[in-house]
């Protein structure tokens, strides 16, 4: 079964704005925030909740998950095309962001990562491999300020 070429990416921070990294099982070297694909029926805060559950073992209702409404449209990379139907080439990504109250142990997925990393924003947006990570972590301050300010 093909994966659906959408899906979300779940910038996970603290408050004062650390950022999870974790370390694809597939690439080492690789670094990236929570990503993954929608599954048939699900919503794209259901993929998000689902994601970060898979990935990290957080139970994500207990934190405040916001939808930054953001889409990043990419080709998806010749190495990943072949979980994706033959004329498949572009993905639609959805970003989300996760606040945490202060850096928190995880439980990494072996199956998709080898290890976390926390690191402040800036520094947690030189390190990730993908521009459309590095763009979301890089507008996190923005974000942030924007949903403090509505509580």
């Amino acid at each position: 079964m093909y994966k659906i070429p959408v899906s979300v990416l779940v910038i996970i921070h603290t408050v004062d704005l650390q950022v999870l990294l974790l370390e694809r099982a597939d690439h080492p070297g690789y670094w990236q925030s929570v990503t993954g694909s929608q599954n048939a029926g699900e919503t794209l805060v259901d993929t998000a909740l689902r994601e970060v559950s898979e990935e990290t073992g957080l139970n994500p209702s207990c934190f405040q998950l916001t939808d930054w409404h953001v889409e990043n449209r990419y080709e998806i990379y010749e190495e990943w095309r072949w979980r994706y139907g033959p004329d498949v080439q572009f993905n639609t990504e959805h970003v989300f962001g996760l606040c945490l109250p202060s850096i928190t142990a995880i439980r990494v997925s072996p199956r998709e990562h080898l290890n976390f990393i926390w690191l402040p924003w800036q520094q947690a947006a030189e390190k990730v491999f993908s521009p459309s990570n590095a763009q979301a972590i890089l507008s996190l301050p923005a974000h942030w300020s924007f949903v403090e300010s509505k509580a």
